[in-house]
């Protein structure tokens, strides 16, 4: 037993690590299903998930065991060999999202990387775009990941302040304006448009219906690729296997991550057709760790679970029961909630001179785990594997935490 106290362990972080994130003052050390408990020994309701990463639950049993015999096998090849695994992990995913071809990589943001990549290069080796001169349009609010490129197409001074000269060749419009984004796609230098289904880091913000598909629509007219950053909305999180199933479009670029694991694992890919993914040739992009078999194998169990316990019907079902509790909530501090699936937020008005995070912090003392963005919006995203029981008693404690605001 540690004799160490909780601010010890979040002294430790301060004093040896960067100061690049602004955690919620709690130690976790253990995680099963949808519950995680501190150094000291309280249990908590889990309702982040690791940002969409752990939608089979923490510590998921079949993608445990599929990662640890694995891990007594074979752990890393690079891409310099073949493996045993890769090509079955490649085989499984294609075939279960419907796609020629995968590429895999480890974090969200080397998916998107790699995502912009391919869209450049089918611009002037299919599309015939003049060198250099690719545009990708992309939506205001948007949160794809925190390289330097990416961040060059961020609308959010936190991501972008102080980290130029920036990147070129995108260009923003509105998120849920069609007329903007027709008018963009008038350039004939677009190559992509790269959108997430619902902006999750933004708040939860979900576009109007048919958005998606007459985005969609206009880019197929264009010749210019639909992006979908599927890497939080993903997975059965919003009650569809994609958020873009909702309104049956298939993107030309596919980008996971996240729960692609079940929060075990850095897994990421992209998914295309040949006609795409074959403009990449040997060497002009890769990974060390990108597509190694212990990623391979925890992939396939990771999405073989979404299928197996039927957490998209999961995620429709209870998150339609989730809002609907939350609407039945009367405090003035609460504005507005919304989301699909279970992925939900929390719009929390100023009250009494507290914030969001007051109200994530009173969270957690009632037993309950959640994170503010944006200073006024509560994201509520727990594992999918969770009850209808305890979907009601998490909205007793939002409802207390409420009432005693």
């Amino acid at each position: 037993m540690s004799n160490m106290t909780p601010q010890d362990y979040m002294d430790r972080e301060d004093t040896y690590g960067a100061h690049n994130y602004h955690p919620l003052p709690v130690v976790l050390e253990k995680g099963e299903g949808v519950f995680m408990w501190d150094v000291e020994g309280k249990k908590y309701y889990d309702f982040l998930s690791a940002y969409s990463a752990v939608n089979q639950g923490h510590c998921h049993p079949k993608i445990i065991n599929a990662l640890v015999e694995q891990a007594k096998t074979l752990t890393l090849t690079s891409r310099a060999f073949y493996n045993n695994v890769l090509g079955e992990f490649e085989e499984f995913a294609t075939k279960f999202f419907g796609y020629d071809k995968l590429l895999p990589m480890n974090t969200g943001a080397e998916a998107d990387e790699t995502a912009l990549k391919l869209c450049r290069k089918w611009a002037y080796e299919k599309k015939g775009i003049a060198d250099n001169k690719a545009k990708i349009i992309v939506c205001d609010g948007n949160f794809h990941g925190r390289t330097i490129t990416i961040i060059s197409m961020s609308t959010d001074p936190d991501s972008y302040k102080g980290f130029g000269p920036y990147t070129p060749g995108f260009e923003v419009v509105p998120y849920n304006d069609i007329p903007a984004l027709e008018k963009s796609l008038e350039d004939p230098n677009v190559a992509g448009f790269l959108v997430e289904p619902i902006q999750g880091e933004a708040g939860v913000y979900v576009p109007d219906s048919g958005y998606l598909k007459k985005a969609y629509d206009l880019c197929k007219a264009k010749n210019v690729l639909f992006i979908a950053d599927e890497v939080q909305t993903g997975l059965a999180r919003t009650g569809k296997m994609l958020a873009c199933d909702h309104e049956g479009v298939r993107p030309d670029i596919l980008i996971l991550g996240k729960a692609l694991s079940g929060g075990t694992y850095p897994v990421s890919c992209v998914l295309a057709d040949d006609e795409i993914m074959l403009c990449i040739k040997p060497g002009e992009h890769g990974s060390t760790y990108g597509g190694n078999p212990v990623a391979g194998k925890v992939a396939i169990a990771a999405l073989s679970i979404l299928k197996d316990e039927n957490l998209c019907e999961r995620s429709e079902t209870l998150g339609a029961l989730f809002r609907d509790e939350l609407n039945k909530i009367n405090h003035p501090a609460k504005e507005l909630v919304r989301g699909k699936g279970l992925l939900n937020a929390v719009v929390i008005k100023p009250y009494k001179g507290k914030t969001a995070w007051d109200f994530c912090l009173a969270l957690k003392e009632n037993g309950l785990l959640a994170k503010p963005t944006h200073q006024h919006i509560i994201r509520f995203a727990p594992p999918l594997i969770i009850s209808e029981e305890q979907i009601l008693e998490c909205v007793a404690i939002i409802k207390k935490t409420f009432e005693e605001f």
